[in-house]
This record gives C-alpha cells, sequence and structure tokens, in this order.
C-alpha cells in the first residue's frame, strides 16, 4: 500500500494520505472511513440511501465478498443482552456480532428486495460472510436482503429505498395515471361527464327560476303597497293605465254633448 504526503492546509502539518481504491473526491468526501486495500473487488462510495458498497471489479457468482466482523455479544450476559443499534448481526440463539464498529466495511452493504449477494453464515466458526449469487459488474452496487424482522422494524415505516420497490412504485404510479385516462375516454366516463354537465345546466335553470319568482314577488308586493313598480313591467302598467284614463275622458264629453242637443 503506498503512502504519500500532503500538506494540511489548516494546521501547517503533514499528514499521511494512504491510497486505497476510492476516487479522490470521495476520499475527501468522507474523511472517516476505514481504510481499503487496493486489492480488494469492492469501495465505499454514495448510495441513494446514504452510502454503499460498490463493486470495483466484476465478481463472479458464489464469490465470498466480504466478512461481517465485530465484537461477538453473549446474549447470556445481561451487558452484552442489552447493546441495541441497527449493524447487530444474530447467528443463533445465544452470538450476535455487532457490527457497528467502523472497521467492519460490511456494515456499509445496503438491502435490497432483489439482491446480488446473500449472507453466509457459519454457526459453528460464529462467522458471516456476504457471498455473491449472481454475476456483479464493476460500478454495480452490491446489496443483500436484512430480512424479515429487520424489514418490518426498520425499514416498512419509513419505505423501502432499493431500486426493486422504487421501480415498483413508479410503475403503480405509472398504472394509475393510466387507469385515470382511460376512465375518461370511455363511454361510461363521458356519460359520467354529460351527467355532470346536465346537473349543472338544471342547476342554473333552477336558479334562475328561483331569481324570476322572487322578482315577480316583489312587483306584486310592491303593487299593493301602493308604491310605484320599478322596470319594464312598470311602464307598460302605467302606459294602459293612462289610456284608459283617456276613454273615460271621451266617454264623459260624449254623454255631456248628447244631454245637451
Amino acid at each position: 500500500m503506498n503512502v504519500r504526503e500532503r500538506p494540511d492546509i489548516a494546521a501547517g502539518i503533514a499528514i499521511e494520505v494512504r491510497s486505497v481504491a476510492i476516487p479522490r473526491s470521495e476520499l475527501f468526501s468522507f474523511p472517516d472511513m476505514p481504510v481499503i486495500s487496493s486489492t480488494k473487488p469492492y469501495r465505499i462510495g454514495r448510495s441513494k440511501t446514504g452510502l454503499g458498497l460498490f463493486a470495483t471489479r466484476p465478481i463472479k457468482k458464489g464469490t465470498k465478498i466480504i466478512r461481517y466482523t465485530g465484537p461477538m455479544l453473549d446474549c447470556r450476559k445481561e451487558k452484552d443482552d442489552a447493546v441495541e443499534n441497527k449493524y447487530l448481526f444474530q447467528i443463533n440463539s445465544r452470538w450476535t456480532i455487532d457490527g457497528s464498529v467502523r472497521r467492519n466495511i460490511a456494515r456499509y452493504i445496503n438491502h435490497s428486495c432483489r439482491p446480488n449477494a446473500e449472507s453466509d453464515v457459519n454457526t459453528r466458526k460464529r462467522t458471516v460472510h456476504i457471498r455473491a449469487i449472481k454475476d456483479i459488474a464493476p460500478g454495480e452496487e452490491i446489496n443483500y436482503d436484512y430480512g424479515t424482522e429487520y424489514f418490518k422494524e426498520y425499514l416498512k415505516p419509513i419505505g423501502c429505498k432499493c431500486d426493486s420497490c422504487e421501480r415498483k412504485r413508479a410503475k403503480l404510479r405509472a398504472e394509475a395515471v393510466a387507469g385515470k385516462t382511460a376512465a375518461r375516454k370511455t363511454p361510461a366516463g363521458k356519460n359520467r361527464a354529460k351527467s355532470r354537465t346536465s346537473k349543472t345546466k338544471a342547476g342554473t335553470a333552477k336558479a334562475a327560476d328561483i331569481s324570476r319568482g322572487r322578482a315577480n314577488a316583489a312587483k306584486a308586493k310592491a303593487g299593493k303597497s301602493g308604491r310605484p313598480a320599478k322596470g319594464r313591467g312598470a311602464s307598460v302598467a302605467a302606459a294602459k293605465a293612462g289610456k284608459a284614463r283617456q276613454e273615460a275622458k271621451r266617454s264623459t264629453s260624449r254623454s255631456v254633448t248628447r244631454r245637451a242637443a
């Protein structure tokens, strides 16, 4: 493993930076990441869920990629049984690996509902290896199924973010949109649209009838109270009344003329 020095800008001191199988940009993005030998076929990189483990060279099906390591906890001991974190890997009813330590590179492997690797547990030796179950190409993220209990406790409440579940959700959304569009184009959908239109027209006509009824009621009330009515109806009524008065005057003048004769 090569060792090189670079001057530290802040403190002005020389620090050692070991060349590892991580791109330079990511090396300085994750300064606290554990050192990975360049002979290993993986690196730590950015993933959809934070950090993940990615293949740096082709990994064949059946290859043991990495060992899941950490302090061994004896569940019969009260102190060990009280340990709680998201990186506990249970081997059997007694022994559990505490994988929360930084040197455990396998802790960066994310869950997938359709994984390309699996956990290979040896209960006799109390070891766990992550083994490829299909060929993994360079740049592909390494993942395995965490199991039902972990999924229900940690992943289901927030929604699984693996590629398989993301594709499934995208497909369901597309089908829902397509179903709504198709429903609008079907005869039943058109009939529903026509029904809504006719209901709207009926409501408008009903509102107009109500308005006319209220207007007529107001006119009738105005006529009873002796107040002159307003609007076009009032003009017609006034014209008829004037004509009636003129006819009355003519008839009166005729009768007076006859008496004088």
